[in-house]
């Protein structure tokens, strides 16, 4: 059942997503929109509460109720991000908006920007481990909670190999290719028509 309502709210996420930027750009609801798009972290706040349900009424602990953990996380360190970019997306191409900007791609301009992106993937981490943290608390017994530890090392393993990566940019730095110039970090930020 875990297993197939974050498969739920998987496909939740991206039809609210549509659903959100079509009332914000084809109809030309922005507000509406918006509201849409804001009911995003009520799937996880579903999945949690099922999640707690399963395991109150007696289910073990297994590796569906550690893959929620990681789910919720997950969405929590880089769902933001995610709609933010799909949204300038579509206030260009649905709206009046420029095309966005993307991520710088030479120099230490890149490390920054992928060093912001490793801190969403410190984040989920650390959501996936203060409810995992949660969950083992709330069985109460260690012999049932091994594969809930084992999660959060999981957890922990990713979020290190994304940092290495992460680090690569800043200490090998890409260089611009002879004749362009390099992206200032200001020329990154993205336009304020595609935020609204």
């Amino acid at each position: 059942m875990i297993v197939t309502l974050i498969i739920v709210c998987e496909i939740g996420f991206w039809v609210l997503l549509a659903a959100g930027l079509a009332v914000r750009y084809l109809l030309k609801m922005p507000r509406a929109g918006m509201a849409l798009l804001l009911c995003e972290p009520l799937l996880e706040v579903v999945l949690l509460v099922v999640t707690a349900l399963d395991l109150r009424n007696g289910a073990d602990p297994s590796w569906k109720h550690g893959l929620a953990a990681l789910y919720i996380g997950y969405t929590v360190g880089h769902g933001h991000r995610t709609v933010k970019w799909l949204d300038g997306h579509a206030a260009h191409r649905l709206g009046e908006a420029p095309k966005p900007v993307g991520p710088p791609r030479y120099g230490m301009a890149r490390a920054r920007h992928e060093g912001k992106v490793w801190l969403g993937t410190l984040l989920a981490a650390a959501v996936a481990t203060g409810l995992l943290r949660i969950a083992m608390w709330y069985v109460g017994d260690p012999s049932r909670t091994g594969s809930l530890e084992s999660w959060q090392a999981t957890a922990w393993r990713a979020a290190g190999i994304h940092g290495l990566i992460a680090l690569t940019y800043a200490v090998w730095p890409k260089k611009a290719p002879a004749g362009t110039a390099a992206v200032s970090p200001e020329a990154t930020k993205e336009p304020e028509d595609a935020r609204r």
